[in-house]
């Protein structure tokens, strides 16, 4: 039986759906991120499943019990939000040890506990600092270690890199997944950041307009693209109408293709003719813009030296891994 079973939820805002039978099933240990742009109802739906929204029908099932008529107090859930929310006349080890108070847990047990739950997050000699004493990335570790002391059953986390810079987002979303692990602790992680997802979990639920559109590990969702939205978002896939992909292939094509940028090849005796419009430097890859046969296309080149720089207005040959090509609806 699924730890957490999501079963036909619905809610709306003043007659407006957010989502209609919203259906999942997570296992325990799982670490499960909801991807999707703004607006598509994920950090609804996570807030739904900690009780901080009420769902207007279905049910959420934690290791066999419905969480729906419970209060939020209830429900054994840690939730990490964007905003550290953390109560800045209080030291580190107060705002973790906040929790532990509102259920009584007695001195002694509340001191242990926080020790081993900062040195979990490498913040145990920051203990006696406040809020503003720290760097964000700081405040974020103190957030997730005050939902750790608690022993949730399930740990929920709404979107809490995205106000950090890159690097100590790196840093973080490691650290966290090490954490997850570690503690064999169920995880429901929501991101619009699709690296951060592809990268961190172990399945993925990519949704649009209310709906979850596709789920599966990063591989699949990576290479197997159910539809054009999902080719669209998980990567940056060349999207070819019928027209365009038979012209390009040279073989009657009868729906959408999508190709990845990184399955077509540049170098001598590639089948298709290419002219080179443009050029972007992304660190250690290469894209370019390459017109074939009437057709833009994106192509992406490990950057391994300067002198294999492709010029714009230069021709090149081009090759289409022929088994990465994917028909979307």
């Amino acid at each position: 039986m699924s730890f957490v079973s999501v079963q036909n939820l619905q809610k709306s805002y003043g007659g407006s759906p957010v989502f209609n039978d919203i259906n999942c099933q997570i296992q325990r240990g799982e670490f499960v991120t909801l991807l999707g742009p703004s607006g598509c109802g994920k950090s609804t739906l996570l807030r739904c499943i900690a009780g901080l929204t009420a769902v207007d029908s279905g049910k959420i099932l934690l290791d066999g019990n419905d969480l729906v008529p419970l209060s939020p107090q209830k429900r054994g859930i840690g939730m990490v939000f964007q905003s550290y929310a953390l109560f800045p006349n209080m030291t580190v080890e107060q705002n973790v040890a906040f929790g532990l108070r509102m259920q009584k847990v007695n001195a002694d047990d509340s001191r242990s506990r926080v020790r081993e739950v900062l040195q979990l997050v490498e913040l145990q000699d920051f203990a006696s600092r406040y809020p503003h004493q720290l760097s964000g990335g700081q405040c974020q570790r103190v957030a997730l270690a005050r939902s750790l002391v608690t022993r949730p059953r399930l740990l929920l986390l709404d979107e809490p890199l995205s106000a950090l810079d890159a690097r100590i987002r790196k840093h973080l979303r490691e650290q966290i997944r090490q954490i997850q692990r570690e503690l064999g602790l169920t995880t429901i992680f929501v991101t619009h950041d699709q690296e951060e997802a592809l990268t961190m979990s172990d399945r993925i639920f990519l949704m649009n307009q209310g709906r979850i559109v596709q789920s599966g590990d990063a591989e699949t969702l990576y290479t197997a693209p159910v539809d054009v939205f999902a080719a669209g978002f998980i990567g940056n896939y060349n999207l070819l109408d019928a027209d365009s992909a038979s012209r390009l292939l040279q073989r009657p094509v009868h729906s959408r293709l999508a190709i990845r940028p990184e399955a077509i090849a540049l170098g001598p005796g590639g089948e298709l003719d290419g002219l080179v419009r443009s050029h972007s430097l992304l660190g250690n890859v290469i894209r370019y813009r390459v017109e074939a046969r009437g057709v833009e296309l994106l192509v992406d080149v490990l950057n391994r030296s300067s002198a294999d720089l492709h010029a714009d207005g230069q021709r090149v040959s081009l090759t289409i891994d022929p088994t990465a090509l994917c028909e979307v609806a």
